[in-house]
């Protein structure tokens, strides 16, 4: 049976869900050039350079431009494989090239690293649907990155990529929600303690 903090998450993400769906266009363009600039300098800041990162959706934070940088600078970009058992495989992407995975979502093409092969990460920046004030992240409900994240033994810093308006007083919680560290947004990069 649901608990209540699923329920008011599913029905959170909803709401999260067609507000980026109906974000202006021109919005969104600014908002990319934000993350990018943001991005950047927490990678540069973290002398990140193994990065776990992902390849966004239409819909999401673009990360794109973020991914090509790091890879022309020189940096290994690990990007995540979705897998039916719950996990998530690694493989080292170019950016660009990509093919449809599980659920519709981009996925790298390339050599299979296995899921222990984000340990090797400096920096790990994961999609998130909301993060409130003390850290807490709201995906999409899969649990894929909260896994992963409470698996690790010696985890690197955690970044979540969201929107300004995506950054909460509070957000629904439950036992297994992993926390993130900071969150990056177009016009700031915010650390929690």
């Amino acid at each position: 049976m649901p608990t209540d903090e699923s329920n008011d998450k599913r029905a959170l993400r909803a709401e999260l869900r067609e507000r980026r769906r109906t974000r202006p266009a021109h919005v969104v363009d600014a908002a990319n050039a934000g993350f990018t600039a943001n991005l950047i300098a927490l990678a540069t800041e973290k002398q990140a350079r193994t990065i776990s990162a992902y390849l966004s959706t239409s819909f999401e934070p673009d990360t794109r431009q973020f991914l090509n940088w790091a890879i022309a600078d020189g940096r290994r970009v690990l990007l995540p494989i979705a897998r039916q058992d719950g996990l998530l495989d690694w493989a080292e992407g170019d950016g660009e090239t990509e093919t449809e995975g599980l659920y519709g979502l981009p996925e790298p093409v390339g050599g299979i690293l296995g899921p222990i092969a984000i340990n090797d990460a400096d920096l790990i920046l994961i999609p998130a649907s909301a993060v409130d004030q003390h850290g807490t992240r709201m995906g999409w409900g899969r649990g894929y990155f909260d896994r992963t994240l409470g698996s690790m033994e010696k985890r690197p810093p955690v970044f979540a990529v969201v929107f300004d308006d995506e950054i909460l007083e509070q957000v629904p919680r439950e036992l297994h929600d992993a926390p993130v560290d900071g969150a990056v947004t177009p016009t700031r990069i915010i650390r929690f303690s």
